[in-house]
């Protein structure tokens, strides 16, 4: 899989192209294939005269450096042979496309198209360049929200609601692959609901056979009503060509995205749910008296939090959000954060194959007890760690899941003694020489005790490591 480096223009709001004419007793909310040879020879290019404006490309420089020797850094090289090949800086530059989806100047993008720049430009499709500054980031979902300064009113992509989007409508892609310019291919929706596309936490795309390149990344995918309904960002492919398989990142949830950057947060929140689910395999359908392989089963649920009070329970599997179906856990956390913090959503579940219905708040993950962050100094294995107390609210921003518990690593100073005995951020300190440790006071007390040999208890990854150091 090759993650696109393209951006495609924001679309201007057109009406439905006039050239797609209906055949005779078809009305305009009706979908129809090709009815003559006169239909099949009608044309994009209105759509795309009316469109192509809202796109820009996006330029990200980045001041990297360069060894000049593999030797240099290295004390013992430079003690003899002295500093005669310093480290030269450099700079790097990426392209990428993205989309005017407000006429002030606000333009949506991949995070992935930004990333670590020092210096990011749009040009738009006249040619102009403006500086831009970064509003919104966020690498879980890849998307970034730019904004640049204007007196005029800018040509922009209106949002769709990328629900109504069905397999098989006619889709426009935009955007500048390999940097050869301003680019338009047509295709069709393949799929919808893909997961395990990116690297990512965030799983659920748009698919679409319509061409889509490296230097697409942050380019729009557009409706026959030129409509925004998905930012491109990735495509499967062996060689970094475009083989038909392409995903885009649903309009829907561009649109709470960019909500969230108009009310100015600094971060973008998704709701915190206090359980965890798993995908509904054939086995666990056919024992749980399911008429189909979907749903999102719940495995676990943290007590005292929002699944645990709307009345959530380990085996039942969530089959709809608001009646819309869930196909599986990634679905179900798409259309949880694409309902929005503060909202109330209606959960259709099986319970052993009687459904029910219940109501579940969406709120921000909570922070249930005082961080207290400490730096753990003296000459125990912990020196030189800064460590806090676990809620769901750190977890989150650290990424971790959500019901872990306990003391984490926050970070690690460079040279010291935990640095060097391999501790790592996001470690869970669970116990010193079998005691276990339930708060920072607990790690600090132990840490200062004279002991001969520490035996430690660590999770990481979900996985426990137990050693013995002297």
């Amino acid at each position: 899989m090759l993650r696109l480096k393209h951006c495609l223009p924001v679309i201007l709001p057109v009406a439905l192209i006039a050239a797609l004419a209906l055949p005779m007793g078809a009305t305009a909310q009706e979908k129809v294939v090709p009815q003559s040879k006169l239909d099949v020879q009608l044309s994009y290019a209105p759509l795309v005269k009316q469109t192509r404006g809202a796109v820009v490309n996006v330029y990200a420089e980045r001041m990297v450096q360069r060894r000049a020797s593999p030797f240099a850094g290295d004390p013992f090289f430079e003690q003899f042979f002295g500093q005669r090949m310093p480290n030269r800086t450099e700079k790097q530059s990426s392209l990428g496309s993205g989309v005017i989806v407000e006429s002030n100047g606000t333009v949506i993008t991949n995070n992935h198209v930004i990333e670590g720049a020092d210096d990011i430009k749009v040009a738009l499709a006249d040619g102009r360049e403006f500086p831009v500054k970064v509003v919104l980031k966020d690498d879980r979902l890849d998307l970034a929200v730019l904004r640049f300064e204007t007196k005029e009113t800018l040509p922009f992509l209106p949002i769709a609601d990328s629900d109504k989007t069905e397999v098989g409508d006619l889709v426009l892609a935009i955007g500048n692959p390999f940097g050869v310019g301003q680019t338009v291919t047509s295709g069709i929706v393949s799929a919808l609901a893909r997961n395990q596309v990116t690297e990512g936490d965030f799983g659920f795309f748009i698919q679409t056979d319509a061409a889509i390149n490296p230097g697409n990344s942050g380019g729009a995918l557009v409706d026959m009503k030129g409509e925004l309904i998905g930012i491109n960002t990735a495509i499967f492919s062996k060689g970094g060509g475009s083989n038909g398989v392409g995903f885009a990142i649903p309009a829907n949830l561009v649109r709470v995205f960019l909500d969230a950057a108009d009310k100015g947060d600094a971060n973008f929140e998704r709701p915190y749910i206090g359980a965890i689910f798993e995908p509904v395999t054939s086995e666990v359908a056919e024992a749980l008296g399911l008429q189909t392989v979907r749903g999102a089963l719940v495995v676990r649920v943290v007590e005292d939090g929002p699944a645990a009070k709307a009345g959530l329970k380990p085996g039942e599997v969530i089959t709809a959000v608001n009646d819309i179906p869930v196909e599986h856990p990634d679905a179900l956390g798409y259309r949880l954060t694409t309902a929005g913090l503060g909202k109330t959503v209606k959960l259709s579940v099986s319970d052993n194959g009687k459904a029910e219905e219940i109501n579940l708040q969406l709120a921000s993950a909570p922070e249930t007890r005082p961080r207290d962050i400490k730096l753990i100094e003296g000459r125990s294995p912990f020196a030189g760690i800064r460590a806090a107390n676990l809620s769901p609210r750190l977890a989150y921003e650290l990424r971790m899941a959500s019901e872990v518990t306990g003391v984490v690593v926050t970070e690690v100073l460079k040279g010291s003694p935990a640095a060097r005995l391999g501790f790592a951020p996001r470690d869970i300190v669970v116990a010193i020489n079998g005691a276990n440790v339930n708060s920072v006071d607990e790690l600090v007390a132990a840490s200062g005790s004279d002991a001969s040999f520490w035996r430690v208890e660590i999770e990481r990854d979900g996985q426990r490591i137990r050693q013995i150091f002297r």
